[in-house]
């Protein structure tokens, strides 16, 4: 039991370290410093990471061979430092390798559970943090060091740290670390590595090139699914499908919805391509490509997806246009249509005065709301423990592992419930941050509007979907977008 204890305080303790390096890498006022954070985040991220899946099935060959593991980690190493070089040598190269991997998961064991982990993009910015911090240590400053140190930073930075902090008391620590370890500490430095790249326009733009032909890809394979009824990776889906009268695809994602979130960013960039491009042939391509992505997106079968197209094509509409013209419109067409919901429930298909009709229609979502909400109300100031929302909600609704999700589907909801008000005070404050910095002089830009809109849509749909700060996605448009407004106007955009 002691040496057990001593091993769970060793794991808090380290993701705390972990959650403060990464923030020192952005924060720290010294290149060297930060150079030094970003190295040992780098380690101390891997070595928690192991120790967490040591035990697990997946791990059985390197525990059975260590001499080929050993092996196995020096050629690792190899070609990690070769794509530091590279990266170091070419610096646009990060981007684009970053831009490439988002989208691939890995399914890996941890906690006795499956956890679907960005492992080519972990490579990818371990690669790009040794090219970060190696010059720095060195004491070479350099030519271009604009890292910003704003309250957007500061806020970023410090829901990570909150995070790991308030695991200390949490029920289910092990999802905790799991959350620090594979999400917030990576994409943390991620956000530093994009953030540290002299970012363009042409930079933009081969960026959006690499996400079209990605989402080209996956919407194809979505399509070939949806025609052969043939789902794939995801059990939990392809179960769905045999019970219901409808048919969802996922294409490579895990998720539906995670595959519709990626759509929508991609939409978004692209009509806004359209929206301010003066090339017919450009607007042309941008035009195909959006209505083959659509297609895609409607095979999903994904309310929050749709939502969150809807809403970053507000944003872009404002930007564009007149933001008061497109307010006034928009609360036309809300007030129309929940005139006609209203007027004919039966069409679609949800009893208005039935909770259990709408959560019906919801998927379970109102449910969830409604426990989070109870469990924010039994701890109101510092919340049940970060992670903590499956284990909470499952003892005090009395529900089976089954039937309680990892979250609420609601961010909010599932930050109150966790970290409490406290928790939910520095989302808040940092969701106005964002905007705040991303939507200031984004009219005079098309890059920023396409950055501005499709954050503002991901907002949206993880209003119904969660996973904020777990997608690397969140964190690579608040980069983008940042290295954009906060580039000096005599600088080419």
């Amino acid at each position: 039991m002691t040496v057990l204890a001593v091993a769970t305080v060793l794991k808090e303790a380290g993701i705390v370290l972990a959650a403060l390096l990464a923030a020192a890498v952005v924060l720290a006022p010294a290149a060297r410093a930060r150079g030094a954070a970003m190295l040992g985040a780098l380690v101390l991220t891997p070595v928690l990471l192991v120790a967490e899946i040591w035990d697990t099935p997946q791990f059985e060959p390197i525990r059975a061979r260590p001499a080929l593991a050993a092996a196995g980690t020096v050629a690792g190493l190899v070609a990690l430092g070769l794509a530091a070089w590279a990266i170091d040598r070419r610096p646009v190269l990060l981007p684009l390798a970053a831009t490439l991997a988002l989208p691939f998961r890995v399914p890996i064991e941890s906690g006795g559970e499956s956890a679907n982990l960005l492992v080519p993009l972990y490579l990818v910015v371990a690669a790009g943090a040794l090219a970060f911090a190696v010059p720095r240590l060195r004491g070479e400053r350099p030519a271009r060091e604009a890292t910003p140190r704003g309250p957007l930073e500061w806020l970023l930075l410090g829901a990570v740290a909150l995070y790991a902090v308030q695991a200390a008391y949490s029920g289910d620590f092990t999802h905790a670390l799991e959350q620090v370890v594979f999400f917030y500490v990576p994409f943390g430095l991620l956000y530093t590595l994009l953030l540290s790249v002299p970012w363009t326009t042409d930079l933009a733009r081969r960026c959006l090139y690499v996400l079209v032909a990605l989402a080209l890809v996956f919407s194809a394979v979505g399509f070939v699914e949806y025609a052969t009824r043939t789902v794939l990776l995801n059990p939990d889906v392809i179960a769905s499908n045999q019970f219901q009268t409808y048919f969802r695809v996922n294409s490579l994602f895990f998720d539906p919805n995670i595959y519709g979130r990626f759509l929508v960013v991609v939409l978004t960039a692209l009509v806004a391509v359209v929206l301010w491009c003066a090339r017919r042939r450009t607007v042309a391509l941008a035009a195909g490509a959006s209505a083959v992505l659509f297609g895609g997106l409607v095979l999903t079968l994904s309310q929050s997806s749709l939502g969150a197209l809807l809403v970053g094509l507000v944003v872009l509409a404002a930007l564009r246009w007149d933001p008061a013209w497109t307010a006034a419109t928009v609360a036309g067409v809300v007030a129309v249509a929940a005139a006609a919901v209203f007027a004919f429930p039966d069409a679609v298909k949800v009893d208005l005065g039935s909770g259990e009709s709408v959560d019906k229609a919801t998927s379970g979502r109102v449910d969830l709301l409604e426990g989070g909400v109870r469990l924010f109300a039994d701890r109101p100031v510092a919340g049940w423990g970060s992670g903590a929302f499956t284990e909470e909600f499952r003892r005090a609704e009395r529900v089976s592992g089954e039937e309680a999700a990892d979250a609420s589907h609601t961010t909010p909801v599932t930050i109150a419930a966790e970290q409490g008000a406290i928790g939910l005070a520095v989302y808040l404050a940092l969701l106005g941050a964002a905007f705040l910095r991303l939507l200031r002089g984004a009219r005079a830009s098309p890059v920023r509007a396409a950055l501005a809109a499709a954050f503002a849509g991901l907002v949206f749909h993880t209003l119904l979907y969660a996973a904020f700060l777990e997608d690397p996605l969140t964190w690579t448009l608040l980069a983008a977008g940042s290295a954009f407004a906060l580039r000096p106007a005599a600088e080419p955009q």
